[in-house]
């Protein structure tokens, strides 16, 4: 290694401490939930319904008040599950794993909002019924930013980078989009059973570990 090598390895490496904050990446586990169209959640609560904000969330998005209960191939629904607002363009249903086995379908993993090739559900509410073609998904897991975030740990929008997890049973997770936007705040997000699987906890920090340009 010659000289000019060593001083770029070395600049790298004081870069990347740099760019990790004190504390590091708060984690936020989110369990299955759904995201309704306006026409949906007229089917499935009523002509004119308007879902009832319960817990404001990042990016102006909030918990409803309103629950719902999913439906796959096997006959062991999944009740009480969670409709986050406002509503969208699409019905969007995210889920973990274990959930997915239970109900006996296969989505992939893919990042919340593309929904090509997602499975099929179906979604009963108080005032009625919907079967979805292309509506869930296990979501890729994320760590949400704003802007000057993402320059202090130095990524943009859309990039992947691994995450290391200091717990009893850490790890470390690859494959992990990155997401910025100015009405974030700093968390990455990841299923249940991620967060089982590693002993991670709400709130528990990670460290990005390496970024893939």
């Amino acid at each position: 290694m010659n000289q000019l090598e060593l001083v770029d390895l070395i600049s790298k490496k004081v870069l990347q401490e740099v760019r990790q904050p004190k504390g590091g990446i708060p984690v936020g586990v989110s369990a299955r939930h759904l995201h309704l169209s306006k026409e949906d959640v007229e089917k499935l609560f009523g002509v004119g319904y308007e879902l009832t904000p319960i817990k404001e969330l990042m990016g102006g998005q909030y918990a409803a008040k309103e629950t719902v209960t999913i439906v796959g191939t096997k006959l062991r629904p999944i009740e009480n599950v969670r409709v986050l607002g406002p509503t969208r363009s699409k019905t969007q249903v995210e889920v973990a794993k274990t959930d997915a086995i239970r109900l006996g379908l296969n989505p992939p993993v893919k990042p919340s909002g593309e929904l090509e090739g997602s499975a099929p559900i179906t979604i009963v509410g108080p005032k009625g019924a919907i079967t979805l073609e292309n509506a869930c998904i296990i979501a890729m897991r994320h760590i949400h930013m704003s802007p000057q975030d993402a320059i202090e740990y130095g990524v943009k929008d859309k990039e992947i980078v691994d995450v290391e997890v200091s717990s009893d049973r850490g790890g470390v997770f690859t494959n992990v989009l990155v997401r910025v936007h100015d009405t974030y705040t700093l968390e990455m997000h990841i299923d249940t059973d991620e967060a089982n699987a590693l002993s991670v906890k709400c709130n528990d920090s990670v460290k990005i570990l390496k970024v893939y340009k």
